[in-house]
């Protein structure tokens, strides 16, 4: 281990939790810099680079500083800086609830397993659909989540045919769609779900219903 270990961040900051099953909750989020992946409806391309480099004491104090009992971990893509890891576990370590945001190209094998993990399983749609890794679907426990951002019927219809091939709803606590915004309209995603029964949480994006786009929300 490293005697200082530092990650780059783009932001630390309180809000409510927009997705998954938290959602409406006052978390902190620790936004990560740094991303592989190039999602066509990404955003928070601004978390791409730049940046500042902070330890893990001082990301640990300004957490606690702000004071709500849930933290969340994402980026960009958390898990492209190995030291999170470490910073996971210390958050852990003082009693606090997280959770990890991931995109789910990154190996999930040093995520502390007191963390609950948001995997976001990329549709077709995303254009960056062969960097799944799939060899995590066998690491998510019950309390993880799946998350499907949806852009048309044919994700929608891919993210029931894996549903079914990787028996997720099994796997994990929750399946969530979500319908790609301003580029799916959620009733048209609501209709499909509830004409096929569908046992999965169709979620829109609390944040941006209550602010937007506005970065830091």
């Amino acid at each position: 281990m490293l005697d200082n270990p530092t990650l780059r961040i783009t932001e630390i900051f309180h809000s409510l939790q927009g997705e998954a099953k938290t959602v409406g909750c006052p978390t902190v989020f620790v936004r990560l810099t740094g991303c592989p992946l190039r999602c066509q409806y990404c955003d928070t391309t601004y978390a791409f680079e730049g940046g500042e480099i902070h330890d893990l004491a001082a990301i640990k104090s300004k957490v606690m500083e702000l004071g709500a009992k849930k933290v969340t971990i994402t980026g960009g893509e958390p898990l492209a800086q190995p030291n999170v890891f470490l910073l996971m576990t210390l958050l852990c370590d003082i009693g606090l609830e997280l959770s990890l945001e991931t995109s789910g190209a990154m190996s999930l094998d040093e995520v502390d397993e007191r963390v609950s993990i948001v995997l976001d399983l990329k549709t077709p749609g995303s254009l960056e659909c062969d960097r799944n890794k799939m060899e995590n679907i066998s690491l998510l426990k019950l309390k993880d989540q799946i998350k499907f951002v949806i852009c048309d019927r044919s994700d929608y219809e891919w993210a029931k045919a894996k549903i079914d091939q990787l028996q997720l709803g099994v796997k994990v606590g929750e399946l969530l769609f979500s319908p790609s915004y301003e580029q799916l309209k959620p009733m048209q995603l609501a209709q499909w779900v509830l004409e096929d029964s569908l046992d999965v949480r169709v979620q829109l994006q609390l944040h941006k219903i209550i602010w937007g786009n506005e970065p830091g929300r």
